[in-house]
């Protein structure tokens, strides 16, 4: 295949590559293509190249992620080596592969606030920024005022929060589009202050969560005025186990992979969660992580 060498020089490009190795669930199977772009010049250069009917998926950490056991038949983009971070003033913005922690530590350590959440999200920026990532109160669409976004056909375009529609854990992206880079305005604070919520929110993150066993992190969305983790448990479904994969005894809205468990078993437990919620308190849960058929 021609494109495959153009590709080549732009970035590392291999095929069949197994997808539980880049999701912190640790599940899925093989997608046909993978692709690491050096840079956003070399990602714009690229994404002409590729087939036009051949489905693209942006990649970062991969934690809020489920892909089939039969993988992914398309292009995963690999973002993590687009990952500059510049602070001007009080304006930050970061590239779609900074890790969301890295870009929290980088704001405390200029003094600003408004990004200490991200201190305990374990994903990528641009993984934060389309599903409008939050914790503790906090979310992306707080301070975020402007995204970089670029287009299939290798064009980039800049969108105002406002036209993107963040709403809670979603960011009504266009079609196939892949972000780029984002900016935040922040507000000035003392450092050690910053630094000193972050070590709360960590410490409480760690104290609450299963963090020591791969999981995709929240699973559900809360429902207003509910949360999904209360939901769960009162359903008598914490620690309900389905093959390898398990609702979390420390904190039901996770669900934890002990070992070679399968994307069928998590997607299994996910459809007990929402008949089981919904027969019992008659709330319908909505996925918080993004389940990837096979087909897609």
């Amino acid at each position: 295949m021609i494109w495959t060498q153009d590709i080549q020089a732009l970035g590392e490009l291999s095929q069949q590559e197994p997808m539980a190795a880049h999701t912190t669930m640790a599940v899925g199977g093989m997608a046909s293509w993978y692709f690491k772009p050096y840079d956003k010049h070399a990602l714009g250069e690229a994404l002409p190249l590729f087939p036009h009917d051949m489905p693209i998926l942006p990649l970062g950490r991969g934690s809020n992620l489920l892909v089939s056991d039969l993988g992914f038949h398309g292009v995963v983009i690999d973002l993590g080596l687009i990952h500059n971070i510049h602070i001007d003033e009080t304006k930050l913005t970061a590239e779609a592969g900074a890790r969301m922690s890295k870009i929290a530590q980088s704001a405390a350590n200029h003094g600003l606030s408004g990004l200490e959440f991200m201190a305990t999200v374990p994903g990528d920026l641009g993984g934060g920024i389309a599903m409008n990532a939050g914790a503790f109160g906090q979310q992306v669409s707080d301070t975020c005022h402007e995204v970089n976004i670029i287009h299939r056909d290798g064009k980039e375009e800049t969108l105002s929060s406002q036209q993107l529609h963040m709403t809670y854990r979603h960011t009504q992206l266009p079609s196939g589009s892949i972000v780029i880079n984002a900016s935040f305005t922040l507000t000035r604070d003392e450092q050690d202050a910053i630094r000193q919520r972050m070590r709360d929110m960590r410490q409480q993150r760690s104290q609450t969560q299963p963090l020591a066993m791969p999981n995709c992190g929240s699973v559900f969305k809360n429902p207003e005025g509910q949360h999904a983790a209360q939901l769960i448990e009162a359903a008598g479904l914490k620690g309900k186990r389905i093959g390898n994969a398990q609702i979390s005894d420390t904190h039901a809205n996770f669900i934890v992979n002990h070992g070679q468990a399968s994307s069928q078993d998590v997607l299994a437990l996910i459809q007990l969660v929402q008949q089981t919620v919904w027969k019992q308190f008659n709330i319908q849960l909505e996925p918080e992580v993004r389940i990837l058929e096979a087909m897609q």
